[in-house]
């Protein structure tokens, strides 16, 4: 299942999307939430992975070395170490979600697939409130 997530800079589950079928490409699954749309317009600047090139608006990628062109500069290299760091305060997100175990063996329809991710996330922010400011 592909299942598009939202943290906080600090790393904290913010947003889980609907779940998509996991054939579903990155890129694809954010246009289909409107996800690109709903963060540029809110002007909120986005860290993502290689799999989101050409996204556009406030989302960031790194360098991407392509087959027969030069290989990437030290700029770029440094930028990319950069992002990267980034980006993994971010994959705490991604690991809340992954420590429940029932996602580990999921073969369900995305429907349903839907549903026990909401579920994870009532009771994540049982523990742990979302920041309200």
């Amino acid at each position: 299942m592909n299942v598009q997530v939202i943290a906080d800079p600090a790393g904290r589950l913010i947003w889980a999307s609907p779940a998509l079928p996991g054939k579903t490409h990155d890129l694809t699954a954010a246009r289909t939430h409107a996800i690109i749309t709903a963060l540029t317009s809110a002007n909120v600047l986005t860290f993502a992975d290689k799999a989101y090139q050409g996204a556009g608006g406030s989302v960031r990628t790194p360098f991407k070395r392509h087959r027969y062109r030069p290989k990437l500069s030290t700029w770029q290299k440094k930028v990319n170490r950069g992002h990267a760091r980034i980006r993994a305060i971010g994959e705490r997100a991604n690991a809340t979600l992954k420590t429940w175990k029932v996602l580990t063996k999921l073969r369900c329809s995305p429907h349903r697939a839907t549903a026990i991710v909401q579920a994870i996330l009532a009771l994540h922010y049982t523990e742990y409130p979302p920041y309200t400011g």
